[in-house]
């Protein structure tokens, strides 16, 4: 297995099955508390050009969990960008002053080029509508700790599919452990076209469904909620078209199966009604809560504190 130290997080598709699972298995040792103190001396800087709550909260938690330090910015008006810097000048400027960068951005292919412009490790904290590997990450572990495996599930993944960042790194990484795939999406939401032939290509089960009620058929252990994203809408009528077209209460986990897990990557706006929270079905706020013991394994993994 290749080592991590030093190496960028941009893409799953850039990971192989062994990555994912050293990364799960690293996880499961941090949140047992095995693993402590492995970014002392280590400064971290977080350079979020985007909204963001859960991811960049938790990357600064994860840091000082383990005895790093911690710096950046979470609004790109108050970065030299406001004044004409370069995306580039910036990266090469702020790779200087740290160990890792992590990077949120609202253009596709940013955490790429950041990882080319500088010899440390870059983390991809999201970029545009494209991938979010760290999510992945924590999904994964969430999968695993819930199941006690990755492979041979049924995962439902509904709502945002053509710019949900989240689901297109995840669907990356199930199709590596022969899980079947079904998606639930307005025809104007439906996955990607380059992911479903990935997908074709490596001959993993899919469908693609626009009802939520046929998935209550299929037998699904998880159903994978995601936001239908206004940010992303250049129009605002194509996004009131679709807006509120899905909406898990209740009755729904009724008609899924009593068994199935909801996940949510979040924030979320009225998919999940709230009185699902207390069901044992909804392991959202767990698995928001698992970004920390993930990052911390990713952290520690990319800067050499962890092997």
């Amino acid at each position: 297995m290749a080592s991590f130290r030093g190496r960028s997080i941009v893409s799953i598709r850039d990971m192989s099955q062994d990555d994912l699972i050293k990364v799960v298995c690293t996880t499961e040792d941090v949140k047992r508390g095995d693993l402590t103190g492995f970014l002392n001396g280590k400064t971290v800087a977080t350079l979020f050009f985007e909204p963001s709550t859960r991811t960049r909260l938790s990357f600064e938690s994860a840091v000082l969990k383990s005895g790093g330090s911690v710096f950046g910015i979470a609004n790109p008006k108050a970065s030299s960008q406001s004044k004409g810097e370069s995306f580039a000048d910036s990266i090469r400027t702020v790779s200087g002053y740290c160990d890792v960068l992590v990077i949120r951005h609202p253009v596709e292919g940013a955490a790429r080029m950041a990882s080319e412009l500088t010899s440390i490790p870059v983390i991809n904290a999201g970029d545009g509508a494209n991938q979010h590997p760290t999510q992945t990450f924590l999904d994964l572990f969430t999968i695993k700790e819930s199941f006690g495996r990755l492979d041979n599930l049924k995962i439902g993944m509904m709502g945002d599919l053509k710019y949900g960042r989240t689901v297109h790194s995840l669907a990356n990484a199930l199709a590596m452990f022969s899980n079947e795939l079904v998606f639930i999406s307005p025809p104007s939401l439906q996955m990607p076209g380059h992911i479903l032939k990935e997908l074709d290509d490596g001959n993993i089960r899919y469908r693609n469904i626009a009802d939520l009620e046929e998935a209550g058929t299929l037998d699904l252990d998880i159903l994978y909620v995601t936001r239908i994203q206004k940010e992303r809408f250049g129009d605002p009528l194509e996004y009131k078209k679709v807006a509120g077209v899905y909406r898990v209460t209740q009755e729904t986990i009724d008609a899924l199966g009593k068994d199935i897990r909801v996940m949510h990557p979040l924030p979320r706006v009225d998919e999940i009604a709230e009185e699902v929270d207390t069901l044992p079905n909804a392991i959202y706020f767990t698995q928001a809560h698992n970004g920390i013991p993930t990052r911390q394994a990713l952290l520690g993994l990319v800067t050499g504190g962890l092997e």
